[in-house]
């Protein structure tokens, strides 16, 4: 049996630190201000806070302000120029096109900045589904509730599932689960929950990961 690669998106697949992650951070603290009446500091505290408490901002103003998730992410992933901003490297292509087994994007942003993401990418093609955090009925990760969303509605088994993910503490909850995990990082440490550390998710390729995918 080939493995199945659950796939995060920003950080993992693409670069989003240098252009998209500064515009979400400003547009949610935009958000803040305007819903909640805060001035900017207390608006990045907040934001920042819930971020560190509960693995997403959105989490935390669900459960402390009764916020309407689809009416945030709606309003805090809107890019007049996505594809000026998406950061990646052409080499994912044949990656991808080389990895055996079914592919899915695991991410904990809206489905439609996903899978526009992906089509800027012109890789859209290769993955058998995006599954956003709508279908994770709003549990984002790290939070074990998404995890199992996921593995219901595709029926999957755990131990064939090979996480790939910039996010240590998303991880750990994937390895708790019975996952294989590969941490996309330049981190000289390796936490006991990850199986794979490597730079980019192009070192997929690299020999290191045969035993991953003839599991």
């Amino acid at each position: 049996m080939q493995p199945v690669w659950l796939f995060d998106l920003d950080n993992t697949l693409h670069n989003a630190s240098p252009h998209i992650f500064p515009h979400i951070n400003r547009s949610m603290t935009a958000y803040l201000m305007r819903e909640l009446d805060l001035d900017e500091p207390a608006a990045n505290r907040m934001r920042m806070d819930y971020w560190r408490r509960y693995g997403a901002t959105l989490l935390g103003l669900m459960r402390h302000h009764g916020t309407d998730p689809r009416h945030f992410l709606d309003d805090t992933h809107q890019f007049p120029d996505l594809a000026r901003m998406v950061v990646f490297d052409s080499a994912l292509h044949h990656l991808l096109r080389r990895l055996p087994g079914r592919k899915i994007v695991f991410s904990n942003g809206p489905r439609r900045y996903a899978e526009a993401v992906l089509d800027v990418m012109g890789i859209r093609h290769h993955f058998a589904d995006v599954y956003s955090v709508e279908q994770m009925r709003f549990h984002p990760k790290p939070g074990i509730r998404g995890f199992r969303h996921l593995l219901r509605d595709h029926r999957l088994n755990p131990a064939r599932c090979i996480m790939v993910e910039d996010s240590a503490v998303n991880l750990r909850t994937a390895k708790r689960l019975g996952m294989t995990t590969v941490w996309i990082s330049r981190s000289l440490r390796k936490p006991p929950f990850v199986d794979h550390r490597l730079p980019s998710v192009l070192g997929l390729a690299r020999r290191t990961m045969r035993g991953a995918t003839s599991r």
